[in-house]
């Protein structure tokens, strides 16, 4: 009895150390079949690499002619008090025969001329401005009359003439002679700007310019108020402007 006591005890034993065994074994790491492979990353082909545009250089014939340089180009200005601008108008009065002319003249005037040396007018560089309140005839009346309700001088005291183009220069310019051309452009007066061209008579001495413009137009160009008092029977509808100017070569 006891020897078979013995045989179950031994064979509990055993048990419990196979038992021991296995729980000891220790857990089988996944196959590395069986594992998910993190994506890679590709680095795009080359080919198909949008190549960077090629940066043009413009094209010769597209290239800006450069400006003249200060040498090439000639700018005469006005000399104070040496120029006058005038206006002209035909009139005929009560105590007067015959008819005459009005004349207001002022020597308010500044300006600037530019030319290039083959006879090319510099637009941007060039402009005239009178000032019409300075504008004086041989009547107060009627210089009173012309300011306040023709001219409207106190809202716009300036005229200004701006060239545009210039007809007949004598290219390359030469340093001294006389000679005639017409010089077109843009002439405000008031609120109104409209294009005129001047006839102009020139005089060249070195850097000395001088000479007479003249031009004419309506009073309805520029919507001015055709003069209608008692002592003026009649007023013709054309006004003449001229202007004698003086100008010196910029720097001589």
């Amino acid at each position: 009895m006891q020897r078979k006591l013995a045989l179950g005890l031994l064979l509990v034993l055993l048990s419990l150390v196979i038992s021991s065994c296995a729980g000891a074994t220790p857990a089988a790491t996944p196959a590395a079949a069986n594992t998910p492979a993190p994506a890679p990353t590709l680095t795009p082909a080359a080919a198909n690499t949008p190549a960077p545009a090629p940066t043009l250089a413009p094209a010769a014939a597209n290239t800006p002619v450069p400006a003249p340089g200060a040498a090439d180009v000639f700018r005469f200005v006005t000399v104070a008090d040496a120029s006058e601008a005038r206006y002209r108008v035909r009139e005929q009065l009560v105590n007067r025969d015959l008819p005459g002319d009005a004349i207001g003249a002022t020597k308010d005037v500044s300006g600037t001329l530019t030319v290039a040396a083959d006879g090319t007018l510099m637009s941007a560089q060039s402009r005239f401005e009178i000032n019409l309140q300075g504008l004086k005839s041989d009547s107060s009346r009627r210089d009173g009359f012309v300011a306040n309700n023709v001219l409207q001088t106190s809202p716009f005291p300036t005229a200004v003439f701006v060239p545009t183009a210039a007809t007949g220069l004598p290219a390359p310019l030469p340093a001294s002679g006389q000679g005639t051309f017409e010089l077109s452009g843009d002439l405000t007066i008031r609120d109104v700007t409209r294009p005129v061209t001047w006839q102009i008579t020139i005089t060249r001495d070195g850097d000395q310019l001088s000479g007479t413009a003249t031009t004419s137009f309506t009073f309805k160009d520029f919507n001015l108020t055709q003069p209608r008092v008692p002592v003026v029977l009649s007023v013709q509808d054309t006004i003449k402007l001229e202007f004698d100017f003086q100008m010196v070569l910029a720097g001589a």
